[in-house]
């Protein structure tokens, strides 16, 4: 009687569990709810910082701008179309989600509101845009990065996104990308480059000493990046669980050695371990482990966040001098080229327990280079053509001479950051 019992017990619990995966979980949503608050402010704040530390202080809130309007465009744009072209139904484009039609507040994506995915992955686009605004600074013309950003998110990023996690097949090619290594980093960083050479460089760069406005800036937005980072890695598993526990502590570990990292690489050859080196390791840290976020280990994050640390430094200090284009604050070097190192990593370092039986490690490897390549060709042509078509439409994307000599700051936006 009771194996009877118990039997009809688990045929009534069989429906429960295999609907567990829709119905709305209160723990999950109030996680993402955090996450995605988290996110937002790595933009306006986090990034704002960093970048206006770097930058010289005639062009501090100019510089603090663009990471202010990429947010607010950004978001803008995303609910509009940018969310249906990343994560709507389609192959090489999604579709059928325009201006969030169908989506209702009992909509859901995995166990949280579809409407809490939509902001969470709004905040990505709009960070990956402000990341590339880093590498053509001082000279790009307000009203045309303005432009640039709606434009960019619609027809690079969001493609990008929809290949890569938003059901693309041809295009896809079993890339590993838990966060935003290819989608936000190389995709961010190759954008900027691109912008970079189709300025020129800046009328003084490489003939007097360009100081950064507030090495305390810099620092203090290195750590609302940081924090804003546990969103960003462990928000991307969409649940209150141990992936997502995983992928804090990893997140953590990794900026802490990309701190280390970089220090060290930076006493060898300068013997001056910086401040601005230091914040800029711990962000060469969190861009390494982002795509490897969800499925590396401890001692895994400790080699990638270390060699990504190392890796931005050597791009800063020595690559950049070789390839000669004036990529500003580097936006390049810390998140295109070591977002290339951490998309190749996360192939090779895979925690015991979270590797699948099956893995193929060389399969993996070539499925990583090519969603690397795809990202570095697509981004950096369509870059090209919406940076053209920007400028056309504001008259020219650079500044003139005069506004450049004298500073954004009081010529477009007639401000100073310090009223001393």
């Amino acid at each position: 009687m009771r194996n009877i019992f118990l039997t009809v017990l688990a045929l009534l619990a069989l429906p429960i569990i295999a609907s567990a995966e829709d119905v709305l979980s209160s723990g999950d949503t109030a996680w993402m709810l955090v996450a995605t608050a988290f996110v937002m402010l790595m933009t306006p704040a986090g990034l704002a910082l960093f970048y206006a530390g770097m930058t010289r202080s005639k062009n501090v809130l100019n510089t603090m701008g663009m990471s202010l309007i990429a947010f607010a465009v950004g978001t803008l744009v995303w609910v509009v179309a940018g969310y249906s072209i990343a994560f709507g139904d389609g192959d090489l484009i999604g579709t059928g989600k325009i201006m969030l039609v169908g989506i209702t507040d009992k909509s859901l994506t995995g166990t949280i509101p579809e409407l809490l995915f939509v902001a969470f992955q709004g905040t990505f686009a709009a960070i990956a845009v402000a990341i590339a605004s880093g590498s053509m600074i001082e000279r790009v013309k307000f009203s045309t990065f303005t432009i640039f950003a709606a434009l960019w998110i619609l027809v690079v990023y969001a493609p990008i996104t929809h290949w890569a996690w938003g059901g693309g097949e041809t295009l896809n090619f079993g890339e590993m990308d838990f966060a935003g290594g290819t989608v936000v980093h190389i995709n961010a960083g190759v954008a900027g480059f691109v912008v970079a050479m189709i300025l020129g460089k800046r009328k003084d760069y490489g003939k007097s000493a360009i100081k950064p406005f507030s090495p305390i800036f810099a620092v203090l937005g290195a750590a609302l990046l940081w924090f804003g980072w546990f969103g960003f890695n462990a928000g991307s598993q969409v649940a209150a669980d141990g992936v997502a526990g995983n992928a804090f502590l990893i997140t953590n570990v990794a900026a802490s050695v990309g701190v280390i990292g970089w220090l060290i690489a930076e006493y060898i050859v300068y013997k001056t371990p910086t401040l601005i080196g230091g914040a800029s390791g711990a962000i060469a840290g969190l861009v390494a482990i982002t795509p490897a976020s969800g499925s590396a280990g401890v001692s895994d994050a400790i080699i990638i966040g270390l060699v990504g640390g190392v890796i931005g430094f050597i791009g800063v200090s020595k690559l950049k001098k070789i390839f000669k284009v004036d990529d500003s604050l580097d936006a390049f070097w810390i998140h295109g080229l070591v977002g290339i190192w951490g998309s190749i990593a996360t192939a090779i370092f895979i925690a015991p327990y979270l590797m699948a039986d099956d893995y193929d490690m060389g399969a993996q490897l070539i499925s990583q280079i090519k969603a690397i390549v795809l990202t570095i060709v697509y981004s950096g042509v369509v870059t090209a053509i919406v940076f053209y078509i920007a400028s056309m439409l504001t008259g020219g994307g650079r500044v003139d001479a005069e506004t450049e000599q004298i500073g954004l700051d009081e010529r477009v936006h007639g401000e100073k950051a310090m009223n001393l």
